[in-house]
């Protein structure tokens, strides 16, 4: 069974695609966060320069033209399908990674106030850099981690009050 994956590209271009026309792409990573993609008999030179995890967003830049690329699985499509919105069922009082990774850099202390979408924390994770934005306007309650940290699955990062 094939997973399957809805991408829009600067909402104008819709594509459909499983999991194994993903794995028919001929991708080398050159650099963090830098591809090199041959497709079709013609190459590319793409970077992520952007990306929302929480939101499945993420800023592409291939041959010098950046687009910008949402990607929904099945799930996703789903509770669109169903009506419900993504995260605004329940209130988010934590952020905890998403993968293994290092911790480069945190732009938040303990009771600061937050705006949704500022930046909190910055994840690297599989030679990308991971920027994860406050979901919500809030106050920062803990923060568990520092600078350097490498961290597990699931481990919890932020806190809010």
């Amino acid at each position: 069974m094939s997973i399957g994956y809805k991408v829009n590209v600067n909402d104008t271009y819709h594509f459909d695609m499983d999991s194994n026309s993903v794995l028919q792409l001929d991708v080398v990573s050159v650099g963090s966060n830098e591809f090199h993609i041959l497709h079709d008999n013609s190459a590319y030179k793409a970077s992520i320069t952007e990306a929302d995890f929480n939101q499945k967003k993420y800023t592409v830049v291939v041959n010098g033209n950046s687009y910008s690329v949402a990607i929904s699985n099945s799930l996703d499509i789903l509770i669109k399908e169903m009506g419900f919105e993504s995260g605004l069922a329940k209130q988010v009082n934590a952020i905890k990674a998403p993968m293994p990774g290092l911790i480069l850099e945190i732009s938040v202390v303990v009771g600061q106030e937050v705006k949704e979408n500022d930046s909190l924390i910055i994840l690297g994770a599989m030679k990308m850099e991971n920027s994860f934005l406050s979901p919500r306007d809030g106050v920062i309650k803990t923060i568990s981690v520092v600078v350097g940290d490498a961290v597990d699955k699931g481990q919890l990062l932020i806190e809010f009050e």
